[in-house]
């Protein structure tokens, strides 16, 4: 397999970001449902009040270039009855790139982040027809909760 590099997204690497994410939606069956700009988005991670972090996966051509093929996208949510926990809004890899271990890279080093951090756990979703994500989670023995039903209130 070919060298994988995890790094701390820069704002240079937000034009990506944004083009697997379409690409996820895309997957997800509603690119029309992506609505952020870039130049939100990248207020959003490099402004003044930065809201979110991510982890990117990058491998290199033959010339040495970077190509990012995945990333992982959290912020930090605060839990009354647990504190401060990591909510992964995305784990992205490219369509081309699954199956080859990027995902779990990228996962393990979340979670490794969130211990860094004392964080008290890691939350996201996943849509309930996403068998392969759901296989996968389940080999980290991750807790599927059945109780809670999404919420939602769209503002614009």
């Amino acid at each position: 397999m070919e060298d994988i590099t995890l790094r701390l997204a820069r704002k240079e690497d937000c034009p990506r970001l944004m083009e697997l994410i379409r690409e996820l939606a895309e997957f997800e069956k509603a690119p029309e449902q992506v609505t952020v700009s870039l130049a939100h988005f990248e207020e959003a991670g490099f402004g003044p009040n930065p809201v979110w972090k991510a982890f990117v996966a990058a491998t290199h051509d033959a010339a040495g270039k970077e190509f990012i093929i995945g990333f992982g996208l959290y912020y930090v949510r605060y839990s009354t009855w647990k504190g401060c926990r990591m909510y992964m809004e995305d784990l992205i890899v490219t369509e081309q790139w699954r199956g080859k271990g990027v995902g779990k890279q990228l996962l393990d080093r979340l979670i490794e982040e969130a211990k860094e951090k004392q964080y008290s756990g890691v939350l996201w979703q996943v849509l309930d027809w996403n068998t392969p994500a759901i296989n996968f989670y389940k080999k980290y023995e991750a807790k599927f909760d059945p109780e809670w039903i999404n919420v939602s209130v769209e503002l614009s």
